[in-house]
């Protein structure tokens, strides 16, 4: 049985190829921007903080993957013009509206995790037979 093709395609369809949404799957489905929206919607953060809190991800890839954020509307990053420098950043409203919907993304892995485990090693054990 075929399912009918949801309404919003006749507006966005990220698998047609020349579909502008892909630009902002490529962002949201970037582990960098997944960890850092994660993070910096459990409050302000400053870019220290976020990069300790971020295991792995050096300060090129931090910085690049804040500015990408923020040139799309989703954080806000504050600047205090002090010395030594002060800049914080904080979700956007439209970044908020993408933390709640990105909330059951989470849960579903928080869920599902040792099944994917367990998927996994089965895998391996099948792979090595």
């Amino acid at each position: 049985m075929k399912k009918e093709v949801p309404d919003w395609v006749d507006k966005v369809d990220p698998c047609e190829a020349n579909c502008p949404s892909r630009d902002i799957l490529d962002l949201i489905g970037d582990r960098w921007s997944l960890l850092l929206l994660l993070v910096i919607a459990q409050g302000v953060h400053r870019n220290g903080e976020l990069k300790r809190r971020i295991g792995g991800i050096s300060q090129k890839m931090l910085t690049q993957t804040l500015r990408a954020l923020e040139a799309n509307g989703l954080v806000e990053r504050r600047d205090f013009q002090t010395v030594p420098p002060h800049v914080e950043y904080h979700l956007t409203a439209l970044g908020v509206s993408l933390g709640n919907a990105l909330t059951p993304l989470f849960g579903w892995i928080e869920d599902a995790f040792d099944a994917v485990l367990a998927a996994r090693t089965a895998f391996a054990e099948r792979e090595a037979a």
